[in-house]
């Protein structure tokens, strides 16, 4: 995506619907394209970290149901997605690997994006606890780059 587009941080649920929709009508009346942004959390493994009760195996197990979950909504939000811009020429689905806070706020300040919309309870489907607070954090980093829907 070059410098001028719309990004949208889509998560297959309710919580990203409005969000993309804005985005939609946003990309359509400026004429900029749009990029669907699923972050797929690589935070899991440092937040539940290494004090497990049980076996290694545990752990393990439970990082790969995590995993699948994930999987499974980036699939969620690329039909989301799809549905929603099947009008819009310019649009484009991305499952990005990373911390979700930070990868949204690269994609603005790093100039992929000029404006990032956003759910406010996104990522919170199979995201961890900490992520509550990411339309807010979002906010704080970008600043008025962000609209919070």
């Amino acid at each position: 995506m070059s410098g001028g587009a719309i990004a949208v941080a889509v998560d297959g649920s309710p919580a990203s619907t409005a969000a993309v929709a804005a985005a939609v009508g946003a990309a359509q009346a400026a004429g900029l394209p749009l990029q669907g942004v699923f972050v797929l959390d690589t935070g899991w493994a440092d937040y539940i970290g290494n004090d497990w009760q049980s076996s290694a195996g545990a752990r393990q197990g439970f990082l790969d149901y995590v995993r699948g979950q994930l999987e499974t909504q980036a699939e969620a939000a690329r039909r989301q997605f799809a549905a929603a811009t099947v009008d819009l020429a310019a649009a484009r689905f991305t499952v990005i690997p990373g911390e979700p806070l930070e990868t949204l706020c690269e994609l603005v300040e790093g100039g992929a994006a000029t404006t990032l919309y956003a759910g406010r309870e996104v990522f919170q489907v199979c995201g961890r606890p900490s992520l509550r607070r990411l339309p807010q954090e979002l906010c704080r980093r970008i600043g008025a780059a962000v609209t919070i829907l």
